[in-house]
């Protein structure tokens, strides 16, 4: 009961960080960097500018610490959170059917990573999908996921000149 509780308040902070890394263009710019992969890999789970995962430490966390949670459930917590990101990000199509409602799953950010903004700006959820559901920002339309994704402008090719990407006047 705990670790769900841990996902669940985990969650709060981690939702409406994601959701205004996209909808406020001066985080957007920042987490761009992880949108930019043309194809959805594991590895990019871990492909995010500095700012972009330090935002996103001060927000999934504190919370837990406030409260006293155990450490048995953070770290449980945090292993599943790090799973649900490597398996959302493999290559993979997969049909969840009715765990797509609770889980954020392959199927659901492969939405998550269109370039159609409409579609991208949904499904904002780390592991679970609750405050999708809340929030309006759940999507799953009754067709193929999107191919093409990634995001509408070019990102340099190197680690040094995507960190610097989001300080410059570039659009993103």
């Amino acid at each position: 009961l705990q670790v769900v509780l841990g996902l669940v308040l985990a969650e709060i902070g981690l939702y409406w960080k994601h959701r205004l890394a996209h909808e406020w263009p001066p985080l957007w710019r920042f987490h761009a960097v992880h949108h930019s992969v043309t194809r959805l890999w594991f590895l990019n789970t871990g492909r995010f500018h500095l700012v972009d995962t330090l935002t996103g430490l001060a927000v999934a966390m504190p919370l837990l610490l406030l409260l006293g949670a155990p450490n048995e459930a953070m770290i449980m917590v945090s292993a599943i959170t790090a799973i649900a990101g490597i398996l959302t990000h493999a290559n993979v199509e997969m049909r969840c059917g009715v765990l797509n409602y609770v889980f954020n799953t392959p199927e659901l950010h492969r939405w998550h990573h269109s370039k159609v903004t409409d579609e991208g700006n949904r499904n904002y959820g780390e592991t679970l999908m609750l405050f999708d559901q809340v929030f309006g920002t759940f999507f799953l339309p009754p067709r193929r996921p999107p191919i093409d994704i990634g995001i509408r402008h070019p990102m340099p090719a190197t680690f040094w000149e995507q960190l610097k990407a989001p300080f410059s006047r570039a659009p993103l």
